[in-house]
């Protein structure tokens, strides 16, 4: 299983010289678990820099993976994470939801990069 974290959707979205790390994640969708966390952040993301029509196509592209809801039992397990970890709340739902679908988090996300079953590419 695998999560791509908002910073990789958005560098798939915006073409980014990245992008083409998260490739074979975001084309396998039955294997690609999506927080509804990372939903927010890259429609708030596109809508800022574009339009509402783009946000909303996003958030239908990220709809093809299985999407997750955050529950009460996610949201005590990504708090405890947080705390363990230093993470901010985002990365912490997203680590969470990871660790219950045994999934790989890629990401461009530094906060990531020393944390187990991550696949991380630094920023270009």
């Amino acid at each position: 299983m695998n999560i791509v974290d908002s910073s990789g959707w958005l560098a798939y979205f915006a073409d980014e010289p990245n992008a083409k790390y998260f490739l074979a994640p975001l084309n396998d969708t039955a294997s690609l678990v999506v927080p509804t966390v990372t939903i927010y952040e890259v429609f708030k993301v596109v809508l800022r820099e574009s339009s509402e029509n783009e946000a909303l196509q996003a958030a239908v592209a990220m709809r093809k993976g299985t999407v997750v809801d955050l529950t009460a039992s996610l949201a005590i397990a990504a708090s405890k994470i947080s705390l363990a970890h230093n993470l901010p709340m985002a990365d912490s739902i997203i680590l969470a939801t990871a660790k219950q679908f045994a999934a790989t988090i890629w990401t461009q996300d530094s906060d990531f990069k020393n944390i187990g079953d991550v696949k991380y590419f630094p920023k270009k």
